[in-house]
């Protein structure tokens, strides 16, 4: 006989352990805290252990108790993953990505259509924003970011491939310049376009190729690196991007890449996703999938 505690302790468990608060499980699951302590002390008394530590006004998990939440909560989720499959059967398995706003314009989006002829039964559902997203909240199965990202509990963070990093500038900007740009010290006459919340600025550019000196203060300036490329287009100045995200751009001769011998090689993006769906069909083929084009974008 299997030895599985009552479902309700088990909720009550994992709802506390997750908000952090008896109160928050207690308004989660429509009870009152009295009755998620009642449940928690039931499974308490069942399994042997203490599984928290509590305060007067706080709870934390004790060492044995965050053991057994990373375990009862990638069991729900399997349960939650198991029941709509059921209930979409028949139906396209959705995949919800959540991706910062320039990979997914820049990137993402023109390539999603190969990962829909390899994976017909999977429908895509892509959301673009910088805001930070909550994946053990279920409404988001893989998240795709720039920068850092801080370690969260049941969450696997895969590194993407590094990124090469240069100027780009259109070619009719590059044929009006003096000298054809041939050294970074030339660019002290050209208008630099700024990317505000890039990795690798102007200034660490410039220092890393010599100290060089550039007006750092002059110049268009924008949140998005989308919007930087695009300005770059149009001849406003030259941007300081990822050929990874101008890949279109160069391939249809929109801008040309400037000393590429320099570039710099940055790793910029992640891929996140919770532990307990890391193995799920349509994140495993998701990864394989993203990977695999990303090796293909490799710059060489």
């Amino acid at each position: 006989m299997r030895k599985i505690p009552s479902l309700k302790s088990l909720q009550a468990f994992e709802a506390a352990a997750r908000r952090g608060s008896f109160a928050a499980a207690a308004d989660e699951l429509h009870v009152t805290a009295s009755a998620i302590s009642h449940q928690i002390r039931f499974l308490e008394q069942e399994v042997g252990v203490s599984l928290f530590h509590r305060n007067t006004r706080t709870i934390a998990l004790t060492d044995v108790g965050e053991s057994y939440f990373q375990s009862v909560s990638e069991a729900f989720i399997t349960m939650e993953a198991a029941t709509r499959d059921i209930e979409r059967h028949g139906k396209a398995d959705i995949l919800t990505v959540h991706s910062v706003p320039s990979f997914a314009a820049q990137w993402l989006m023109p390539r999603l259509a190969r990962f829909s002829a390899q994976h017909s039964s999977i429908d895509v559902r892509l959301y673009a924003s910088a805001d930070p997203v909550d994946l053990n909240a279920g409404l988001v199965d893989v998240d795709i970011r720039y920068g850092s990202v801080l370690p969260t509990r049941g969450v696997v963070t895969l590194p993407l491939p590094e990124e090469a990093i240069m100027p780009f500038c259109a070619p009719d900007l590059l044929r009006r310049a003096p000298n054809r740009l041939e050294e970074p010290s030339e660019l002290c006459h050209q208008t630099l376009i700024h990317s505000e919340v890039n990795l690798l600025s102007w200034r660490g550019w410039a220092k890393r190729n010599g100290d060089i000196a550039l007006d750092f203060d002059r110049g268009p300036r924008f949140d998005r690196s989308f919007m930087a490329i695009s300005a770059a287009v149009d001849g406003l100045g030259i941007c300081l991007e990822s050929h990874l995200l101008v890949e279109r751009e160069l391939q249809t001769g929109r801008l040309v890449p400037l000393f590429e011998s320099k570039c710099d090689m940055i790793g910029c993006h992640s891929l996140s996703t919770l532990k307990a769906k890391q193995n799920v069909p349509k994140i495993r083929a998701f990864q394989g999938w993203i990977l695999s084009e990303l090796m293909l974008s490799k710059y060489r």
